[in-house]
């Protein structure tokens, strides 16, 4: 787990976001862990992730679409109240799924998939997503940094040849959450990001916006 670095007061200097790539994963409900590992099962701690109460778990499975497979996917426990494969846009080309770009948990009109355990399938008829790069912090944070929860921001981040500006990323604010930009596995690869790397916050985009329209 990383450290938690403290943001930056408003007008001084940029706020550090520490970033985490997120690969593809699924979460399960209950009912789903014991239809693919056996009756009875329950996720078991492979490794705690950083976002407090959520784990990596040792359990794999996977993912069957129309045109492929991807196999030792992990899944992130604890168990939810509705299953959800988050992928990146190259996994969806080989899956053969046209997996829209999304929030956690918000579903509604996405493309099901098939999830193979060593004890059985479960054939989803939505929950296969592309996630929307987000950012996680707490109220604490969020009040130092100006921003509220759903707002929209950029950010910046650094390698030897690869600088980006992500934009469109979402701003989640809740009072168990540890502050982190999380990105896909495209996303981190087109900016030859590597672990411990760092983001720095650019304006809100509805900030900048306002202040173009009075330039």
């Amino acid at each position: 787990m990383k450290p938690h670095r403290n943001p930056a007061p408003r007008d001084t200097e940029p706020a550090l976001i520490p970033v985490a790539i997120s690969a593809r994963h699924v979460h399960l409900t209950c009912e789903s862990v014991e239809r693919l590992f056996g009756p009875g099962r329950s996720l078991n701690v492979h490794a705690p992730l950083s976002q407090p109460g959520q784990f990596a778990a040792q359990e794999t499975v996977t993912l069957i679409g129309p045109r492929g497979r991807l196999a030792h996917v992990r899944v992130v426990g604890p168990p939810r109240r509705e299953d959800q494969a988050e992928i990146s846009r190259s996994d969806a080309y080989t899956l053969g799924l046209d997996a829209p770009i999304r929030e956690s948990g918000q579903l509604a009109n996405t493309p099901g998939l098939t999830i193979e355990g060593p004890a059985g399938q479960v054939t989803l008829t939505h929950g296969a997503i592309c996630a929307l790069r987000h950012i996680h912090m707490t109220p604490a944070d969020a009040d130092v940094l100006g921003l509220k929860d759903q707002d929209r921001v950029e950010v910046a981040v650094e390698s030897p040849d690869r600088r980006l500006i992500f934009g469109d990323v979402l701003v989640r604010v809740a009072s168990d959450f540890r502050m982190e930009l999380h990105l896909d596995t495209d996303e981190g690869n087109a900016a030859d990001l590597h672990p411990g790397a760092d983001g720095m916050l650019v304006a809100p985009i509805a900030a900048r916006a306002r202040v173009l329209r009075r330039e």
